[in-house]
């Protein structure tokens, strides 16, 4: 069985009068035209936000990027600086500077014969004796070379019709150390390396 409450059902009136509630909005000057408020979409704002996020974030990578390069670069590292001016054999060189045989450098990556001497060759040697020489006067001439600094005159050609150059170390000539020890003879002797 169904309750049935004793009381009667009202019905509502309808009002006298409209309602007060504006349906547009409030203008600030009454000259200007108003302007349609255009929907957010939020959509599309997330997506711009998006892409300027993404703008941002590759910006602070690349000024990273940038401030390490120049950091790197500009880093001043004296180890490095002294490897790279030091004078190895070229077929092992690392740098600018290294020396090709008993009589020539390159220096800054410009080949240098030394003036006044003949030293014994290694790829072009004659024989075993003159290329085990070529080899010894080689390796002296990367030490003398690295004892202090190398200064390289003027070239000019020399009797025999090369373009040499004076090679000193700390003020002494290359040359006559080359000679004093035995490792290179005085240029136009002509005495071989083979015996």
């Amino acid at each position: 069985m169904h309750w049935k409450p004793a009381k009667k059902t009202v019905e509502l009136a309808t009002p006298a009068r409209p309602s007060r509630i504006r349906r547009e909005p409030v203008r600030l000057n009454p000259n200007t035209p108003a302007r349609p408020q255009r929907p957010v979409n939020y959509r599309e704002r997330d997506m711009y936000l998006g892409i300027v996020g993404i703008l941002v974030f590759a910006a602070a990578i690349g000024t990273a990027i940038v401030a390490l390069a120049i950091f790197t670069v500009l880093r001043d590292d004296p180890a490095a600086d002294a490897r790279y001016v030091q004078f190895n054999q070229c077929y092992a060189a690392a740098g600018p500077n290294c020396v090709e045989d008993g009589g020539t450098i390159y220096m800054n990556g410009t080949r240098i014969a030394i003036a006044g001497i003949e030293a014994p060759g290694i790829n072009d040697a004659k024989c075993d004796g003159e290329r085990d020489r070529g080899i010894g006067a080689a390796t002296l001439l990367a030490m003398v070379l690295n004892s202090g600094p190398v200064t390289v005159g003027s070239a000019f050609v020399d009797q025999s019709g090369r373009t040499v150059h004076k090679v000193e170390v700390k003020g002494r000539d290359v040359a006559r150390t080359m000679i004093d020890q035995d490792v290179a003879h005085e240029a136009g002797s002509g005495l071989s390396w083979c015996h």
